[in-house]
C-alpha cells in the first residue's frame, strides 16, 4: 500500500536533488575563468538532458530491475515499461516506483555532472555529450545497481553500508574524475598561468543551493518522512558546518587567510563525507566526520600540485578522499540506535566498508580510463589548442557570459 506522506517527501526530495544541479552549474561556473564560464554551466545542463533520456530509455532498468548475479539489472523496465502501477518499499513505507525513478534520475545527473568539474576549460563539448551517454550506461549504472538496487553484491551480499551514495556518486565521481585528466592531460599554463575563480559570489551562490538541495539528498534516501529521514537532515547540516570550519581555520594556520572558496569547498566536502554515513551515525559522530573531512580535503587539493595532474575545479580531493572517508568512518562510528537495518561499528564492518570502497574506485577509474582513451583515439576528446586560448564559449557556443563591448573607459 503506498504512503502518501513517503511519497511526497520523496517527491520533493527528488526536486531538491535536481535543483544541485544548476546549484552546481554556478558553483563550477564561478570557479573557472570568465571566458569558459557558459561551457561550464553548459556541461551541467546537458547531463540533465542526456542522463534523463538514458535513464528512460534504459537506465533505471538495467540499475533496478530484475537482478542478475548481483551485478546488473535486466531490460524489464526498458522506456520505464511495467512502471505504471509498481511500488519499492517495505509494507507500510511504499512509495510508487516512478517516485523512486525519479529521485534515483537525479542521483546520477548530478554524478556526472561532478566529472565535469575535473577537466573545466580543455574538452570539446559533443565529446562531453557522448561521454555523458557512455558513462552513465558502462560506469554509473552498474555500480548503482550494485548499491542500491536490493540484489546488488555490495548491499545484499557484502552487507556493506552506503545509506546516500558514498560510493555510488562520491567515490565514483572522484575515481573516474583522476581517470578523465589523466587521459585528457592538463591544461594550458597549468601550474604557470593563475587560472583563479572568475567569479567568488556565484560560487558561494551555487554552494548555498548544493547545500540546500543536500538535504533531499540524504534525507530523501531514507525514503520516508520520519525519524530516519530526520537523522538524516541533521547530521547532513552538522557535517557541511563543520567541514566549511574546520577548512577555514585549515587555510587560516597554512596560509594565514581564510578565503571565501574555501568556506565553500569546505561545506561541500562535510556534505560529501556524511552522504555515505548520515543515516547510521548519532549527531556527534557527523560532528567528527564534518571536523576531519574539511581538513582533509584541505590537504587533499593541493596534492595534484605535487603529482602533477591537472584536476581542475577539486572533484579528487573533495568527492573522493571525503568520499573514501565517510565510508570508513560508518565502520568507525556506526551505531544500530540510529537504524535498526544498519550494523554497530567494529573491525568486521570496517573492513566490508573498505572492500566496497577500492572494489567501486577499481571499477570507476579502470573503465573511465578505457572510455576515455576511445574517445580520444575516435572523435577526440581534447579541445584544440587555439580554442581554449580563445574560449570555449565562444568556441562552442557562440556566446559569452559577459558582455565588455558596452562597457566604456573614460
Amino acid at each position: 500500500m503506498i504512503n502518501g506522506a513517503d511519497t511526497a517527501w520523496l517527491l520533493i526530495s527528488g526536486a531538491l536533488v535536481l535543483f544541485m544541479t544548476p546549484g552546481l552549474a554556478l558553483f563550477y561556473g564561478g570557479m573557472v575563468r570568465a571566458k569558459s564560464a557558459l561551457n561550464m554551466m553548459m556541461m551541467s545542463f546537458s547531463a540533465i538532458g542526456v542522463t534523463t533520456i538514458i535513464w528512460v530509455l534504459y537506465g533505471y532498468s538495467l540499475a533496478f530491475g530484475k537482478d542478475h548475479n548481483g551485478f546488473i539489472g535486466s531490460f524489464s523496465h526498458l522506456g520505464l515499461g511495467n512502471t505504471l502501477s509498481g511500488t519499492f518499499g517495505t509494507d507500510g513505507h511504499q512509495v510508487p516506483t516512478l517516485a523512486f525513478a525519479m529521485f534515483q534520475l537525479t542521483f546520477a545527473i548530478i554524478t556526472v555532472a561532478l566529472l565535469s568539474g575535473a577537466i573545466a576549460d580543455r574538452v570539446k563539448f559533443s565529446s562531453w555529450i557522448v561521454f555523458v551517454a557512455a558513462w552513465i550506461s558502462i560506469v554509473y549504472v552498474p555500480v548503482s545497481h550494485w548499491v542500491f538496487a536490493p540484489g546488488g553484491w555490495i548491499s545484499n551480499q557484502l552487507h556493506a553500508l552506503d545509506f546516500a551514495g558514498g560510493t555510488v556518486v562520491e567515490i565514483n565521481s572522484g575515481a573516474s574524475a583522476l581517470a578523465l585528466v589523466l587521459v585528457i592531460g592538463k591544461r594550458t599554463g597549468f601550474k604557470r598561468d593563475p587560472m583563479r575563480p572568475h567569479n567568488l559570489p556565484l560560487v558561494l551562490l551555487g554552494a548555498g543551493i548544493l547545500w540546500f538541495g543536500w538535504f533531499g539528498f540524504n534525507g530523501g534516501s531514507a525514503l520516508t518522512s520520519g525519524a530516519l529521514a530526520s537523522t538524516a537532515v541533521i547530521n547532513t547540516q552538522i557535517a557541511a558546518a563543520a567541514a566549511a570550519i574546520s577548512w577555514v581555520l585549515a587555510e587560516r594556520i597554512r596560509d594565514g587567510k581564510a578565503t571565501t572558496l574555501g568556506v565553500a569547498s569546505g561545506a561541500v566536502a562535510g556534505m560529501v563525507a556524511i552522504t555515505p554515513a548520515c543515516g547510521f551515525v548519532n549527531p556527534f559522530a557527523s560532528l567528527i566526520i564534518g571536523l576531519v573531512s574539511g581538513a582533509l580535503s584541505s590537504w587533499a587539493v593541493a596534492l595534484k600540485y605535487k603529482f602533477n595532474y591537472d584536476d581542475s575545479l577539486d572533484v579528487v580531493g573533495v568527492h573522493g578522499v571525503s568520499g573514501l572517508f565517510g565510508m570508513l568512518a560508518i565502520g568507525l562510528f556506526a551505531t544500530t540506535t540510529v537504524n535498526a537495518a544498519g550494523a554497530n561499528h567494529s573491525l568486521a564492518l570496517l573492513e566490508k566498508q573498505a572492500i566496497a570502497s577500492i572494489a567501486v574506485a577499481a571499477f570507476s577509474f579502470f573503465a573511465t580510463l578505457a572510455l576515455a582513451k576511445f574517445i580520444q583515439s575516435s572523435i577526440g576528446f581534447r579541445s584544440k589548442l587555439e580554442d581554449e586560448s580563445t574560449g570555449l564559449d565562444q568556441t562552442y557556443h557562440a556566446e559569452t557570459a559577459y558582455d565588455f563591448s558596452s562597457i566604456s573607459i573614460r
